[in-house]
Order: structure tokens, then C-alpha cells, then sequence
């Protein structure tokens, strides 16, 4: 039976030293328990609390929880990424197809979840609203679930649905929901995304990312027809196309007709959107970032971003050199998924440099300690300001000349030679 209290403290002050919690994520992070909790972990120690990305989640940085509080990520964000780097913080990689698994299989324990839900209707059903990820599994197996009602989160369809019963402890307060705002698209962005957008065909089933890039291509696809989306997430770029129907979803083979994700951040009117929306379905991650589900929609696209790119092919995506950056994140799941696709393509899109232009992201090979995400066997496109080079099927000599194309100008000769004396290559100049 569901425990109501009048405060977030009050909410969690059930948890206890050693107890491995698990954090609703994304723009569902529920920052009002997370709160309370800060002030109630000073009590405690060794509390380990597993997370995907947080949004304003600051209060768990505090060196003060040292030792009381550590933060278990699967996906460094802006909060954590320090405290990892210093040591202070924990960093799995993982696919996020992955994540539910480790529940599931009993390899992560789980005692307490911690979740932001919808209003429960008439049948007592809640939603975990606008993030299901891997939300889903850990309420599935956790020992305890403490739940901030908040009657702005959307009723979402899908895997969302957690039944007032199931949730041990509740306190209810109307809060904001985290929002992410768009900003403006730089020229080197805009290049890119009409790049992205010109590999992508009527009836592709499209995943993408959040951010300015993936939003200048979705601007460009204003003439395509039948698009589909099965995605892990989305945000507000995709709004119009599903309003003028280009993305109608009409020509996949899972879920046809409804757009795939398992979590959304965005604006209020992207929320607005997928409250109720029977058309919207967030699943479990577990299925939506299965390859094998991916491949079953003919045409799959994937459109996903890097670090850093070696000449062979190689991408690092979630550290810089030794320092992680970021994640795995969905980007192995969905290349294999677009790889055995009929007709399906993955592109890696990112700037040409760092460092307002002083620094090469495309190198003779990854600094010291960076990491491989998506290894040289499976990347496919890569596209930077410069272009589209296609690196499937190629040869170590074919990719290093396709590369050096979409290079930056400024780097392409010393970038010739380094293949040459590093690589063994011989190459025109």
C-alpha cells in the first residue's frame, strides 16, 4: 500500500546506508527528491546512486557527501563529468540497450528507485511520463519505489505505465518540468546538418540525437515524404515534420504508424505534445535500442555525433583522450541496427575541429586514452561541414583519402603526411 507523505524529506527518509538507488533520468530527474535526499545521505554512508544523464542535479556534487553519496553513471552529464575526472564519481560504459539488462538479470542490485510520475487516473495507473529508458526495469525489480507525483508530467503511452500500488512511498507537489531550450544554429552546424539531410531519403526511419545539428537536418527535410521515427529520444526539431506529416511513419515495419522513443526532452509544447498522444509510444530502451528491432524497419538512419575520428575510422564519442566526456550512449546500437537494415545507413556527424578551429577532430590516430565507441568495421558516414565521405566497405588507403575531403583545409596536408609516415600509406602529393 502507497505510503502518502506531506514532504520530499519525509519521502526519502526510508533509505539507508549501502543502498544502491536508481535515478529517474533526463528531464524526468526528480530534482525535488534528489533535494531532500542531499540533505538526508549526509546521514548515511556508502549510498551508491546509478544514473543515466541528470538535469540540474547540482546538489549531488557537493564534496560534503563525500563518502556518504556516490554517483554511478552510465552516462557522464554536465554535473558528473568533473566528478568522475576527479575521481570522485563512478563512469560504466555501456550501450544503453544494455542497461536494463544488468537489472534485470540481477547483475546491478536495486533498492530503492527514485521517480517523478504523473497524476494517477482513474484506475490508479501513473506514468513515468516523458523518460521510461531504463526507468522501466529498474521499477521493475527494485525493492522500494519512492515516487514524486507532479500533475504537470504528460500521461505518456507506452512501457510508462507504473500502477499506484507498486509505488511504496509518494509525495505529491506540482513542480516545472526541466525544459531544453534550442539555440541558435552557427554557420559550421547549419553545413552540416544540409549534409546529413541530402543522405536522407523518402520513407528513412530516422534516430537522432538531441541538438543543434541533428535540428538544422530535420529543418532540410521539409520536401520528404513517409518519414519514420524510432528513436531512444527527440526533441522539439522534429515537431513541424510531424505537424506538415512528412513524418507520418507510414512505411516502417515496427509500430507503423506511431513515433518510437523512450524519452523526450525538449520544450513545454514538445511535452504537450506527447501528453496523451496514443501516436507517441515510449518504450523500454531495452527494445527500442535492441539492433535487432532496429533492423527490422527497412531504411533505418541513424544520425549520431563524435569526439573525435581517427583516418582508419575509428570514433570516440565519450571521452578526450583519458577524460570522459560523455557516454555510449545509443550510437553502437543504433550503427549495427542501421548496418542490418534493408536499405539502412549511419552517419557520425560532427564540426571538422575544436578549439575555434585550432584543433583537428579527424586524426592520424586517437589521443592517448580516448576511448572507441563505434569501431572502423562498423562506421558507415561521416559527414563535417566539408561533406560526406562513405567509409563502409573501404580500405584503410580509401578511408584516409575520403576523410582528408571533409577534413578541415587547414589540417588536410599535415594530415596527408602523418598517414604516410604513421600509417605506411602512399598517397598522391
Amino acid at each position: 500500500m502507497t505510503v502518502f507523505v506531506d514532504s520530499a524529506r519525509e519521502a526519502v527518509a526510508a533509505i539507508r546506508s549501502s543502498e544502491n538507488l536508481w535515478c529517474h533520468s533526463m528531464a524526468a530527474t526528480p530534482t525535488v527528491l534528489l533535494a531532500a535526499l542531499a540533505e538526508h545521505a549526509r546521514s548515511l554512508s556508502d549510498v551508491t546512486i546509478m544514473q543515466l544523464h541528470l538535469e540540474h542535479a547540482e546538489m549531488l556534487a557537493d564534496p560534503a557527501l563525500d563518502g556518504h553519496l556516490r554517483n554511478r553513471c552510465f552516462f557522464a552529464g554536465q554535473v558528473t563529468r568533473e566528478l568522475i575526472n576527479q575521481g570522485r564519481a563512478d563512469y560504466v560504459p555501456i550501450s544503453l540497450s544494455e542497461i536494463p539488462k544488468l537489472f534485470r538479470r540481477g547483475d546491478a542490485r536495486i533498492d530503492t528507485a527514485l521517480v517523478q510520475v504523473s497524476a494517477p487516473d482513474l484506475h490508479g495507473n501513473c506514468s513515468l511520463g516523458i523518460s521510461v529508458e531504463a526507468s522501466k526495469a529498474a521499477c521493475d525489480m527494485a525493492g522500494r519505489i519512492i515516487a514524486h507525483i507532479n500533475p504537470h508530467m504528460p500521461r505518456t503511452h507506452g512501457d510508462s505505465f507504473i500502477h499506484l500500488r507498486q509505488i511504496d512511498v509518494a509525495y505529491t507537489e506540482a513542480a516545472p518540468l526541466l525544459q531544453h531550450g534550442q539555440r541558435d544554429v552557427s554557420v559550421v552546424e547549419q553545413q552540416i546538418g544540409e549534409h546529413v539531410a541530402s543522405l536522407i531519403e523518402d520513407g528513412d526511419c530516422l534516430q537522432m540525437g538531441i541538438g543543434a545539428i541533428p535540428n538544422a537536418a530535420l529543418a532540410c527535410l521539409g520536401d520528404r515524404k513517409g518519414l519514420g521515427i524510432h528513436t531512444e529520444m527527440f526533441a522539439d526539431g522534429v515537431l513541424p515534420l510531424l505537424h506538415s506529416g512528412v513524418i507520418d511513419n507510414s512505411r516502417k515495419k515496427i509500430s507503423r504508424g506511431r513515433t518510437v522513443t523512450s524519452f523526450a526532452m525538449g520544450s513545454q509544447a514538445l511535452y504537450d505534445h506527447v501528453n496523451d498522444n496514443p501516436e507517441v509510444i515510449f518504450l523500454d530502451v531495452e527494445f527500442v535500442n535492441n539492433p535487432v528491432v532496429i533492423a527490422k524497419n527497412p531504411r533505418a538512419t541513424s544520425i549520431n555525433s563524435a569526439l573525435q575520428i581517427d583516418l582508419t575510422g575509428q570514433v570516440c564519442a565519450d571521452s578526450i583522450g583519458h577524460r570522459i566526456y560523455s557516454g555510449v550512449g545509443g550510437q553502437v546500437d543504433f550503427v549495427q541496427g542501421a548496418n542490418y537494415s534493408e536499405r539502412g545507413k549511419s552517419i557520425i556527424a560532427l564540426p571538422s575541429t575544436a578549439r575555434n578551429g585550432t584543433l583537428s577532430r579527424l586524426v592520424p590516430y586517437l589521443a592517448s586514452g580516448a576511448g572507441v565507441v563505434t569501431t572502423r568495421a562498423q562506421v558507415d558516414y561521416v559527414v563535417t561541414e566539408f561533406g560526406a565521405a562513405r567509409l563502409r566497405g573501404c580500405s584503410i588507403a580509401e578511408r584516409v583519402a575520403a576523410l582528408l575531403q571533409v577534413a578541415h583545409p587547414a589540417f588536410r596536408e599535415a594530415l596527408a603526411r602523418d598517414a604516410r609516415e604513421i600509417l605506411g600509406l602512399r598517397l598522391p602529393g
